[in-house]
């Protein structure tokens, strides 16, 4: 029900507010980064930057409660002994707002057990219908957060979110063949509560009235990295408020950007070095796409070290399919950036190239593509050797997926430009493999394929064509000869090892026949 509650919450587009914090312009594909997604997490550039949450409220009496006296005891969990009414925000004066404001984030540091949905209900709805309170206050704030204040409310989201959990990353789940959309996510039953706190968090770190030089003090490293330790949980939706509030944390705070980079860095060596297990892997790739579009040219040397260490090694692990779009996304923005770095961006896929993945390389192809499509003439000239070379081999799989992959980057008008422009080395290169395709690949649309594109080198270039068969021709007798050199080689050794054999026996008889002579 409070999905669909938030779900109703009005969207204002912070475009312009993500361009003044990040210094550029976010891809399309990324809007949902910097806006917050599906959920309610846009906030307006007007003069105060609040939204309505009017649509949080549900027509209930008991929703200006709180508690009057409460006894916390610690014997293994936390209880409330009394729970009674606390007035509203609007019913007492503006002097007195911000200490019931303290009070009701008091009053939320208490934790229940929602595992058993019979237990504490009557607490657990006050507490409920307190962080509503909590968010709409946030967002209509006039004036800045004191100091108190900030340290409370630091404290209120520490206690509710950051907490130990053993997840099953979705990475162990990884079967070829198998579409993992239809996996069903794990859910937090505790989300109806932590999704008001994440929402909370977000409309205060995007508040106008959060000062970030006396805020840092409080969202401070060990805050942050707390809250991406939370990127391994298994729900998705709280990797979705994780992803939007990292995201603000980062444009709002930019003491810590330098930070967040490198931990987000940590994170991935582990994934890639040690455990190959993480859940939020794909959403920390989403956040940094954004941030790389943003980075100012000319690149700093620490970038390009962490395409080099950290992104390109990210093709390494089994699990690839679960973050290789916002992988792709990453490597094309750094080779957009800069185009000297394209070269860097191909040998690293070649480096890491699946030899028994069919799927795997299915996803290297694609990514090649994009790459491609970004790279210059000089940069290109530079790996079309190697690269060629392994497309050749693709070209000759015998999975027709990655075969006919491999013949479709002919599709691509900027590739088959550089393509046509290098033809005196790629030509050579591919040409046995577009011969053998030609004559007893399996599949049809292959053979269809390889067809067109040795017709494409055959208008274009005539002579060289001519040559390159010639040369094939030339090639293939030799290895012909050499084959039968082989086998007639073998054939004289399997005749030497008989006779040699025949020997033996021999020799073995007459030594056994002379010793029966002598013993007679």
């Amino acid at each position: 029900m409070l999905k669909q509650i938030l779900s109703k919450l009005p969207r204002k587009s912070s475009k312009s507010a993500d361009n003044r914090e990040h210094g550029g312009h976010h891809n399309a594909y990324y809007s949902n980064v910097s806006g917050g997604g599906s959920r309610s997490s846009d906030f307006g550039t007007g003069k105060s930057g609040n939204l309505s949450v009017s649509s949080f409220a549900v027509s209930n009496p008991t929703a200006d409660v709180g508690w009057k006296s409460a006894d916390l005891k610690q014997n293994g969990n936390h209880m409330l002994s009394s729970y009674e009414a606390m007035p509203a925000f609007k019913d007492v004066p503006t002097s007195e707002r911000q200490k019931l404001f303290v009070k009701k984030l008091n009053l939320c540091c208490m934790i229940f057990d929602f595992t058993d949905p019979t237990k504490n209900l009557k607490e657990k709805e006050i507490k409920r219908q307190t962080l509503l309170e909590l968010v709409e206050y946030v967002t209509s704030a006039n004036g800045k957060f004191s100091d108190v204040v900030l340290q409370e409310i630091v404290k209120m989201v520490s206690a509710n979110l950051f907490r130990s959990f053993n997840p099953q990353p979705r990475e162990n789940k990884v079967i070829e063949g198998v579409d993992l959309e239809e996996e069903e996510p794990s859910m937090d039953p505790a989300w109806p509560h932590l999704q008001i706190v994440y929402e909370f968090l977000l409309r205060f770190i995007a508040s106008p009235e959060t000062d970030a030089k006396l805020a840092k003090r409080y969202v401070d490293q060990p805050f942050i990295l707390k809250l991406l330790d939370l990127f391994d949980s298994e729900d998705p939706r709280e990797r979705e408020y994780l992803k939007t509030i990292l995201h603000r944390i980062y444009g709002k705070f930019m003491v810590h950007r330098p930070f967040i980079r490198k931990a987000i860095n940590n994170i991935f060596f582990r994934f890639i070095f040690e455990t190959e297990k993480h859940n939020g892997i794909a959403e920390l790739l989403e956040i940094l796409g954004s941030i790389i579009n943003g980075f100012a040219l000319p690149l700093k040397e620490e970038h390009k070290v962490f395409l080099v260490r950290a992104l390109i090694p990210l093709h390494k692990p089994k699990c690839l399919a679960m973050y290789h779009q916002q992988l792709s996304y990453c490597i094309t923005q750094f080779v957009e950036k800069d185009c000297k770095l394209a070269d860097t961006a191909i040998r690293g896929l070649l480096k890491y190239w699946p030899i028994t993945n069919s799927s795997k390389e299915v996803m290297f192809l694609n990514e090649l593509e994009e790459v491609l499509e970004a790279t210059q003439p000089p940069e290109f000239q530079r790996c079309m050797m190697p690269l060629f070379r392994q497309i050749a081999r693709c070209m000759n799989s015998l999975h027709f997926q990655v075969a006919e992959r491999a013949l479709f980057l002919w599709n691509n008008d900027h590739i088959e430009n550089l393509i046509i422009q290098n033809r005196k080395v790629i030509l050579p290169i591919i040409f046995p493999a577009l011969e053998k395709n030609a004559r007893n690949h399996w599949n049809q649309a292959v053979h269809s394929l390889t067809l067109n594109v040795r017709k494409i080198f055959n208008d274009l270039d005539p002579e060289l064509f001519k040559e390159c068969l010639l040369k094939f021709q030339e090639d293939e007798s030799k290895e012909d000869e050499a084959e039968a050199k082989r086998e007639n080689t073998w054939k004289r050794l399997e005749e030497l090892a008989e006779k040699k054999a025949f020997h033996s026996e021999a020799t073995v008889g007459t030594s056994e026949s002379m010793a029966n002579g002598s013993s007679g």
